[in-house]
């Protein structure tokens, strides 16, 4: 016989049940393909100059919320260093005007689409626009709430309509990937993870060609946000896999990817990914999470261009190619490395924290291997650039450059630097490692969090490296402040 009081208990908490029960979801909003996913920027639109700098813009690496408007903070102070520095454009924009790649991963995706939307014009006004704002107001946000962490442990607090939503208020006003490739030269990855395949998300054609989904129609804010949504904090984005609505048929450079041996394990698995999207008894919904979990400097893109184009000068165009002489990538990752608040007593982590550092774990743990793939994948490009270049007969360099004067096909150096806060001063660094990881800060914190990025930035020797290798910019000094502050003089990585 069941007692009065059992019976009391489970009524009280069949709701609680039911609610762990059920995973919150988000409806699905990408539409599916009419005709064929373009390139993310148009070839005609790219420049051709001697430079090309690219930047990777992580999120918050250990600490929940993504990095927050720390991450953004951060890569913002970046954008305006490079806007003081570098040789005289003409122009108030200074380096950004040569920015040709941008890739955000996690609270870095923010700055990352801002400024591949709209360009060094972007960066006017943001911080009053977006930086000092707050975006908490517009999602659940206590942590004392008892429905609160039970909706985190379902599946999420924040769906959709909430950090989206606000993106889209305050600053993408409904922007798709169509509108970034009419608006921009600036060729912009935005990187989630997927949470079946384990595997980094990138939104780019290839992936919806797979999806049979039209990627133009998709909003960035919805890019962002799937890019930025930790665990328990937010709701996985859905995106629906529409099998058989488009003539779809597996390139060949992804058939190669999955069964090469000598490919990556990496870029196998991301061809695998795609191939799931095609089979509707494996994949029918795609459920994005933070892509700092599998890749959080977003170095998946680089790796896809290069086995897409299947060109030894690809993501470049063989106009860019020729005509490059120094090349620049830089990482600008906010996160912590460390993380002690569970060392200093016997007890914790448990239920969700544990939860949290799990998800935070795989995070630094992505960020410690993402940035040596990145270099050894550069390393790699940089090698077999130079060996077609040097391959071309002099017939084509004239077509492609215009002229064979001073043509050196070796006269190619590539810089690969991470600005962190490990570069800052010790006492700069313990106030950057306190600013919590929040879509709210305190406008104080925010223009401090700027300036760090600004001089980690300065104090980047392979930043430096690459500016005394241009004519006319005398850095010995940056050079030699960048040696004291625990750096070193670089050469390029292929040197």
């Amino acid at each position: 016989m069941i007692s009065h009081s059992g019976s009391r208990m489970r009524r009280a908490l069949l709701p609680l049940l039911l609610l762990l029960g059920c995973a919150p979801w988000n409806q699905p909003r990408n539409q599916p393909l009419q005709g064929e996913n373009l390139a993310l920027v148009d070839p005609v639109t790219v420049g051709d100059g001697e430079l090309y700098i690219g930047l990777a813009f992580s999120g918050g690496g250990m600490r929940a919320s993504a990095g927050g408007f720390r991450a953004t903070s951060f890569a913002y102070g970046m954008l305006e260093e490079l806007r003081a520095a570098g040789v005289e454009t003409g122009t108030p924009n200074g380096l950004l005007d040569q920015v040709r790649l941008v890739s955000g991963v996690s609270g870095g995706s923010i700055m990352a689409a801002q400024f591949g939307l709209n360009g060094p014009e972007g960066l006017t006004g943001f911080r009053e626009r977006f930086l000092i704002t707050d975006g908490e107001a517009y999602m659940v946000t206590s942590g004392f709430n008892p429905l609160t962490i039970l909706k985190g442990v379902a599946g999420g607090v924040n769906g959709r309509d909430t950090f989206g939503r606000y993106l889209d208020d305050v600053l993408f006003r409904g922007a798709t990937f169509g509108d970034l490739r009419q608006r921009s030269r600036i060729k912009t990855w935005i990187n989630a993870t997927d949470m079946a395949n384990n595997t980094p998300f990138l939104f780019s054609p290839e992936t919806f060609d797979a999806l049979c989904s039209d990627l133009s129609k998709v909003r960035l804010s919805e890019a962002v946000a799937a890019s930025a949504a930790f665990p328990l904090v937010f709701t996985p984005i859905v995106l629906e896999a529409h099998q058989g609505k488009c003539d779809y048929r597996e390139p060949d450079w992804l058939t190669a990817a999955r069964y090469n041996p000598e490919a990556t394990a990496a870029m196998r698995a991301h061809a695998r990914a795609l191939e799931s999207y095609t089979n509707p008894e494996e994949v029918k919904f795609v459920k994005l999470l933070d892509g700092g979990i599998t890749d959080n400097f977003g170095t998946t893109g680089l790796a896809v261009e290069r086995a897409r184009a299947q060109v030894p000068f690809a993501p470049l165009t063989p106009e860019e190619a020729v005509k490059l002489k120094r090349m620049l990538f830089l990482v600008a990752n906010a996160g912590v490395e460390e993380d002690y608040d569970w060392t200093q007593k016997v007890a914790g982590p448990g239920g969700v924290n544990l939860a949290m550092s799990i998800a935070s774990s795989a995070m630094a743990a992505a960020s410690r291997s993402g940035y040596d793939s990145m270099r050894g994948e550069l390393r790699l490009w940089e090698t077999e650039l130079i060996e077609w270049r040097c391959a071309l007969p002099l017939s084509e360099v004239r077509r492609l450059r215009g002229s064979t004067a001073g043509w050196d096909c070796k006269d190619v150096k590539l810089f690969v630097g991470e600005a962190s806060f490990a570069s800052l001063p010790a006492d700069m660094r313990d106030e950057m490692n306190q600013v919590p990881t929040r879509l709210k800060l305190d406008t104080d914190q925010v223009d401090k969090v700027i300036a760090a990025g600004r001089m980690a930035t300065r104090l980047t020797p392979e930043f430096n490296g690459f500016l005394a290798s241009l004519e006319g910019n005398d850095v010995d000094s940056r050079i030699q402040d960048g040696i004291a502050a625990g750096g070193r003089r670089v050469v390029p990585v292929g040197n």
